[in-house]
């Protein structure tokens, strides 16, 4: 922990947690005072709690080891600080290593890592502001492989997503969201179920750690006719997410 000298001299500051076997980053966070610390505290005593930090300090800690905390600026004010936490995590996430952040960060979604072909194109966005009952918008921002034409974007949304099977009849369209804008509509040809993997969760009862497998569904399809895709294609949603908010599927704006 921070003494209180140390503290006044800090004010906010951005940080990131490293695991000691690889010294590769996987969580970036911003804070004061010694909130650093605090995920280490929170994962040992908040044990109903799972999710990809906790679980991964947790797992750091079963090899006798000690998570890494490095401070990567400090001195900062609130605003300076989110700026650097949200650049961190575009940069490291884009260099294709797995966080455990669940949002991407202050202002990512309109000011966040882009090519020079995405930003004119944000900046040329008219907003969209509602889509069809038949619709589903998916955000591709943790799957997406950037790359040439309409195929990386159709492997990155194709799946696989926990929707309740009794929607998928309904669902005729799915839209393609990065950063905000929508890149591409798909027709659904075919909906099938894919296992998603296992996750980790309490046993409340017995108050031991269980796996449970998951599934989900993925679909078939090809870009939308044009009449639909025109509808959607290059149209911001931007201004329709609220900061840190990490939804990945949506059926209305």
């Amino acid at each position: 922990m921070f003494d209180e000298k140390t503290r006044q001299e800090l004010k906010y500051y951005v940080y990131i947690l490293l695991d000691p076997k690889d010294n590769k980053p996987f969580y970036v966070g911003k804070g004061i005072d010694n909130r650093v610390f605090n995920h280490l505290d929170c994962a040992l005593t908040d044990i109903d709690t799972s999710n990809a930090k906790y679980d991964r300090i947790r797992e750091v800690i079963q090899r006798g080891e000690t998570v890494k905390h490095v401070i990567v600026r400090h001195g900062l004010t609130e605003s300076e600080a989110f700026q650097i936490e949200a650049t961190l995590i575009d940069t490291l996430t884009y260099c294709g290593l797995l966080l455990s952040n669940i949002a991407g960060g202050h202002n990512s979604i309109e000011k966040g890592l882009m090519t020079s072909e995405e930003i004119i194109r944000l900046y040329n966005a008219q907003p969209l502001n509602e889509i069809g009952a038949d619709c589903v918008l998916i955000n591709i921002n943790k799957t997406y492989k950037r790359g040439n034409g309409t195929n990386p974007i159709y492997q990155a949304t194709k799946e696989t997503w926990l929707i309740s099977e009794w929607k998928l009849p309904q669902i005729k369209y799915v839209l393609s969201e990065y950063r905000g804008l929508i890149v591409e509509v798909f027709e659904v040809e075919n909906w099938y179920p894919k296992q998603r993997g296992k996750n980790k969760t309490i046993d409340k009862e017995k108050n031991i750690k269980i796996q449970v497998e998951v599934t989900g569904y993925g679909f078939n399809g090809v870009v939308a006719p044009d009449e639909i895709r025109n509808l959607y294609i290059n149209k911001s949603v931007a201004h329709t997410k609220k900061r840190g908010a990490a939804q990945v599927i949506r059926y209305n704006l």
